[in-house]
């Protein structure tokens, strides 16, 4: 042993530690400065450094990245998820709903996109029944991250850590881990903790105002023209039954009957079928209205539903513009650019009547719901600019869908029973999916984090660096002397808790990364035949990250919208976590070890 190298190794850890949880550079620069410290000094061969760009893990994690962006897509998720919960009344029941849908997908879909599909739910089935989003948003995180503890493919975490596994040398016969071993702790966690949230979340948690309520407030306020859908169940009601008067974002400011103009609105005024509605609301309440099915339609919007790719735009006329003056339905905006005007704001002023009827003038800002030509047919008009692209509609043909969809069920399918591997088979599929123009290659790059493949590349060249110098067996055999009293379970609770706490505050990639050639190496020492169980011990220690918001990718996508403190995750997430880790720690003892 080289006690040189492996002191290098050892202050290489460190800075990439305290780099980590004081955020001094990047997770992928920081890993990747150690490893090339380390091969500047001759720790590492360059071959060792970019061996772990060859691992097929990395390859797996960015094509599951590519295919869930792809099916994120496709809107059946969401559409799934309105039908789901558009029933659900009591926060238990949602509860309940939420973990049963988004913990199932978890597990083999990436749970990043999910949860960014769900937000948008919560916010309106919250607003809608009067519980604060911030009872909401922890949870969605929480049951992403127990589902995808169920399967190997259900979080990058433990596909990094099947990458590690494939790497190392200790136990050379131990290639791998298969789909379903990581269900024997998973399943059980995954009932545990949706009894727990189901029990405890409302009560643990605060109520906040969130960040998309703050904007709501400030955003612009535009009028909408709305119809009421032919056999819509609002018909017959009156506005106050129907829930009109309560739409937040929202504000019925008048209704038009035939000739008939009723300003104010009362919540006793009956809704009768072809009633026109005009509300005034902020854009991205508007924007959800397109593709609701809540029974009313934008009178504007028409045929440009049925359309396979629409987006939604801000634009503002401009001071010397040829449709000033112009009614809406004068300026022939279908024909001439491809698109519909589906709500007008004008600063300072209320707009009143058909939207069809009104008359432009200079500085109007228009929401409109765009086609494919729009940007050809608009790109060299003066009579309008362009401000913000709102949001992004794609609609798939059903067979594309069910390619899409029964294509990656296969290729799951044929992994888990040993007939193809998981590389080829979502490799085919994302060939098929470009031959069929599901998405176009050109946009793969968007899906793509590259990041991640250089912090888990990165990651496993330091692995190797800690198994060669023999500085993961220097630190097993003081942690084993540390915990010898305990046993061989203190020595996995030990495991557990190192890595989610390191997985807390540096993130659980690198958590991952730096325990597992220590708790391969402490079951080496041990005499252990199967490693499996100090393998999955760090892989669920690391993805069932709970306790802080930075640890993992969707904790820190509801922090900020939830309107969270840091101590919000540790008190709900701490019981949580050791509830997670008695579970996990009995279970792989006693099914591997007893």
């Amino acid at each position: 042993m080289n006690y040189l190298d492996t002191i290098l190794v050892l202050i290489v850890l460190l800075f990439i530690i305290v780099s980590l949880y004081r955020g001094i550079m990047g997770p992928g620069f920081t890993f990747a400065t150690g490893v090339i410290v380390l091969g500047l000094f001759g720790v590492l061969t360059p071959k060792e450094i970019m061996l772990g760009f060859a691992n097929e893990q990395i390859a797996i994690i960015l094509l599951l990245l590519i295919l869930g962006d792809m099916i994120r897509k496709t809107s059946v998720v969401a559409v799934l998820f309105d039908r789901m919960f558009r029933k659900s009344r009591s926060y238990k029941g949602f509860i309940w709903r939420m973990g049963i849908l988004v913990g199932g997908f978890s597990a083999f879909l990436n749970n990043t996109p999910l949860v960014a599909i769900m937000m948008p739910y919560l916010y309106r089935w919250g607003k809608k029944n009067n519980i604060a989003v911030s009872k909401l948003l922890i949870p969605l995180s929480y049951v992403a991250i127990l589902g995808g503890c169920v399967t190997l493919i259900g979080t990058s975490t433990n596909l990094i850590v099947n990458g590690l596994v494939k790497d190392q040398t200790v136990y050379p016969e131990f290639r791998s881990l298969g789909l379903f071993d990581f269900s024997i702790v998973g399943v059980p966690m995954v009932i545990i903790g949706m009894i727990y949230l189901i029990f405890f979340a409302e009560k643990l948690l605060p109520v906040r105002k969130d960040a998309m309520e703050d904007f709501s407030a400030k955003s612009r306020e535009y009028m909408v023209e709305v119809i009421v859908r032919k056999g819509s169940d609002i018909v017959g009601k009156s506005v106050g039954e129907a829930g009109l008067r309560n739409l937040k974002g929202l504000f019925l400011a008048e209704i038009i009957r035939e000739s008939e103009v009723i300003r104010p609105v009362s919540p006793a005024t009956l809704i009768v079928d072809g009633d026109t509605l005009l509300f005034a609301g902020d854009t991205h309440t508007i924007v959800e209205m397109i593709d609701s099915d809540s029974g009313l339609q934008l009178s504007q919007v028409g045929m440009f539903v049925k359309k396979p790719h629409t987006e939604v735009l801000e634009i503002v006329i401009s001071h010397n513009s040829t449709l000033i003056s112009k009614t809406v339905k004068e300026t022939n905006f279908r024909g001439k650019y491809d698109a519909a005007i589906i709500a007008i704001h004008r600063n300072g002023e209320k707009i009143s009547g058909k939207i069809g009827e009104v008359k432009l003038k200079a500085g109007d800002v228009l929401l409109l719901l765009v086609g494919d030509d729009f940007n050809k047919l608009s790109s060299e008009t003066l009579d309008f600019y362009l401000i913000s692209k709102i949001k992004d509609f794609r609609k798939l043909e059903w067979y594309k869908v069910t390619v899409l969809l029964g294509g990656a069920a296969l290729a799951i399918l044929l992994y888990g029973f040993g007939i193809l591997s998981l590389f080829l088979g979502l490799t085919a599929l994302l060939i098929i999916a470009m031959i069929l123009k599901i998405a176009s290659p050109k946009d793969i790059h968007k899906s793509l984090d590259l990041n991640l493949a250089i912090i888990i590349a990165m990651a496993l060249a330091l692995g190797i660096a800690m198994v060669k110098t023999g500085l993961a067996h220097a630190i097993s055999i003081y942690f084993i002397k540390a915990l010898e009293p305990l046993g061989v379970i203190g020595l996995l609770a030990g495991i557990f808790i190192i890595t989610n706490l390191l997985a807390s505050y540096i993130t659980n990639k690198a958590a991952v990364a730096l325990i597992f050639p220590i708790s391969i190496t402490v079951a080496q020492d041990l005499g252990v035949i199967d490693p499996t169980p100090f393998i999955l011990i760090v892989a669920f220690a690391g993805a069932a990250n709970f306790i802080t918001p930075i640890g993992y990718q969707t904790n820190l996508m509801v922090y900020g919208p939830g309107g969270y403190a840091f101590k919000d995750f540790m008190k709900i997430g701490l019981p949580l976590t050791i509830l997670y880790g008695i579970t996990a720690v009995s279970i792989l003892y006693f099914y591997y070890l007893a």
